[in-house]
């Protein structure tokens, strides 16, 4: 892994500013949603998923959307500092999700960032197989790098950054507080 101690740091959202793109992403989450009878929040591991649960959280207290499936799946590529750790981007199976059956569903997947769009590409292809209605995109930074046919639907903010820079979304509980550090290296 990169050495990010050697890395500038740069805090560009707080845990208040990320509450209110949160808030923003679910009020376009509940556009997207309405009519929807069977929904289901898919957040990949690691960050994704608590920030789906931030997102259902919000669907429900504010949207009243309370009957939400909530998943989550295992996919590894990078590393945090976007190190390569696999060649191919490996999804980990839940053996409790074999027989998943998401027919008639609308889905919404959720990440931290999307770089290249090789996490995201692999969930769309992992859950399409389930037959849902249709399936949405969700991330809370977009870099506009993806190099794959992968798209956003529902951004909370776009970054464009140079390619040797990280972004680093720190979301509790994996890191202490809730906000998006931009590290450069020196």
């Amino acid at each position: 892994m990169t050495d990010n101690s050697q890395a500038k740091r740069t805090c560009l959202y707080n845990s208040e500013q990320l509450d209110a793109i949160v808030s923003d992403m679910a009020r376009q989450a509940a556009g997207l949603l309405t009519g929807r009878t069977q929904i289901a929040i898919v957040g990949i591991l690691r960050r994704g998923a608590p920030l789906a649960d931030r997102l259902h959280a919000r669907l429900q207290e504010t949207w009243g959307l309370s009957d939400c499936v909530r998943l989550d799946l295992q996919i590894t590529r990078y590393a945090d500092d976007l190190t390569l750790l696999y060649p191919e981007t490996r999804l980990t199976e839940n053996p409790t999700h074999a027989a998943l059956d998401l027919a008639g569903y609308t889905v919404l997947v959720v990440d931290d960032v999307m770089y290249r769009g090789h996490s995201m590409l692999r969930a769309v292809e992992y859950l399409a197989c389930r037959q849902p209605a249709e399936i949405r995109t969700v991330v809370l930074v977009d870099r506009g790098a993806a190099k794959l046919p992968v798209r956003t639907d529902i951004v909370g903010v776009r970054l464009d950054v140079a390619p040797s820079n990280v972004i680093e979304c720190n979301v509790p509980p994996y890191e202490d507080s809730f906000r998006i550090d931009l590290m450069q290296p020196e």
